[in-house]
């Protein structure tokens, strides 16, 4: 973790964001710690309700008992 002073922060702002990119977190302070640099993570996305319409299709007997199980069934 590496500690870096608001007025030093503001110079060196690239080389800190490519710091904290690489996984590193980066304490700002001024007279005490005020603000922690680090990488964001990417976000989930949530599918899409019905973005898979009419892709899927569901055969006629689907319901249907399969032959494997009909001695079960009886």
């Amino acid at each position: 973790m590496q500690q870096i002073t608001l007025a030093g922060a503001s110079q060196n702002l690239p080389n800190l964001i490519e710091a904290a990119l690489s996984g590193e977190e980066i304490i700002i302070k001024d007279n005490q710690p005020v603000v922690k640099l680090t990488s964001v993570s990417p976000v989930k996305r949530h599918p899409k309700f019905g973005s898979a319409k009419g892709l899927i299709t569901m055969s006629d007997d689907f319901d249907e008992p399969l032959e494997d199980f009909k001695e079960y069934m009886e």
